[in-house]
C-alpha cells in the first residue's frame, strides 16, 4: 500500500514537433489516440527515472505510509501459488490513490475462490481509507510513523456478506533495517470476529535488493488459528518500480500450509496541473505538462 516515496516532480518535457492536448478544440480522433499513447509512455518513463525508496509487497501486513497526494500506485501478483492441499494458482491486485496530503484510499482484491484450509489470504477484497497518523521516518521527519486503515471486507470469490476491518501500523527505521508494526481488529464477511498481530522486518533501506522477513498471528475467534512466516527479497529498481519474490510457511489449525509468491509495484503521478493549457504539448491531465 501507498510507500514512503518522495514524488517525482516532472513539470517540463520537451517534445519536438509533436502537438497533442486533450484541452484544445476540436479534438481529432487521431490526437485522442496520440494523447493516450504519450500519457501511458509518460507514467511508463516516470518509473524509470527515480531514487530508491521502499515497496510493501509481499506482505500480509502493511506500513505507516500513503500514497503521495496525486499518485496511484499499483502492487500486482500476476500469478502465485498456494499449497494447501492441492496447489492452487493465486492472483492478486492492489490500487492505491493518495487523494489527499496524508489520505490513501484502497482497492483490492483476489480473484481465485481457495479452501477454507488455505486460512487468511494475503489480499482479502475490500475498500479501505488509510491516515498518517503522525508522520515520522517514512515521510521523511524523525521518530516512529504512525497511521490507520479501515473499512469495509467485501465477500470472498463464491462467498456472501460484509464485515469491517480497522487496522493500527507503527513504523521505524535505522541503519540496518526497517520495522513494522500492525494490529488489526476485525469482522469478518461472515460475522466472526477476528484478531490480528503482525510484524515486518526489512533490511537496510538503501540496499537495491534487500531481504525481507514477516511473522503474524491470526485469531479468527472460535474458528481458526493461523501462524505464519515468510521470507523474501525486494528489488528496489527505483522510487516508483520495485519487483518481489518470497516463500511463506503457515500452520493453520496445526495444518501446514505452503505459498510462493512473485509480484511488483510500480507507482505514476495522475494530478491535474493547474497550469492553463495551451496548444503544443500539453499532458496536464497525467500529471506531465509543457
Amino acid at each position: 500500500m501507498g510507500k514512503n516515496s518522495t514524488g517525482v516532480v516532472v513539470r517540463s518535457l520537451a517534445l519536438a514537433d509533436v502537438a497533442v492536448t486533450r484541452d484544445v478544440n476540436p479534438v481529432t480522433y487521431h490526437g485522442r489516440w496520440a494523447g493516450l499513447v504519450v500519457g501511458i509512455a509518460g507514467a511508463v518513463a516516470i518509473c524509470l527515472v527515480a531514487q530508491p525508496a521502499a515497496a510493501y509487497r509481499p506482505f500480509d501486513g502493511t506500513d505507516a505510509a500513503v500514497a503521495d497526494e496525486g499518485e496511484v500506485e499499483i502492487e500486482f501478483q500476476p500469478a502465485g501459488a498456494l499449497s494447501a492441499g492441492p496447489t492452487k494458482p493465486l492472483s492478486e491486485a492492489i490500487f492505491n490513490y493518495g487523494f489527499a496530503d496524508r489520505w490513501e484510499l484502497v482497492l483490492q482484491g483476489t480473484a481465485q475462490v481457495l479452501p477454507e484450509a488455505a486460512g487468511p489470504i494475503s489480499v482479502s477484497n475490500g475498500a479501505f481509507l488509510k491516515y498518517v497518523l503522525l508522520p515520522g521516518v517514512l515521510q521523511g521527519k524523525q521518530g516512529p510513523s504512525v497511521a490507520t486503515e479501515f473499512g469495509p471486507l467485501l465477500p470472498p470469490a463464491g462467498g456472501s456478506g460484509v464485515g469491517f476491518s480497522w487496522t493500527g501500523i507503527v513504523s521505524q527505521r535505522w541503519d540496518w533495517g526497517t520495522i513494522h508494526l500492525n494490529t488489526a481488529a476485525n469482522l469478518t464477511p461472515d460475522q466472526h470476529g477476528e484478531l490480528f498481530f503482525d510484524a515486518i522486518i526489512e533490511g537496510p533501506n538503501k540496499w537495491k535488493v534487500r531481504p525481507v522477513f514477516e511473522f503474524y498471528s491470526d485469531s479468527v475467534i472460535n474458528q481458526q488459528q493461523t501462524y505464519s512466516a515468510l521470507a523474501g527479497a525486494i528489488w528496489q529498481v527505483n522510487d516508483k518500480l520495485s519487483f518481489d519474490a518470497a516463500f511463506r510457511h503457515a500452520l493453520v489449525n496445526g495444518h501446514a500450509v505452503n505459498e510462493i509468491r512473485a509480484g511488483l509495484t510500480f507507482a505514476f503521478k495522475v494530478e491535474k496541473d493547474a497550469t492553463p493549457a495551451k496548444p503544443g504539448v500539453t499532458f496536464g491531465n497525467w500529471g506531465l505538462s509543457r
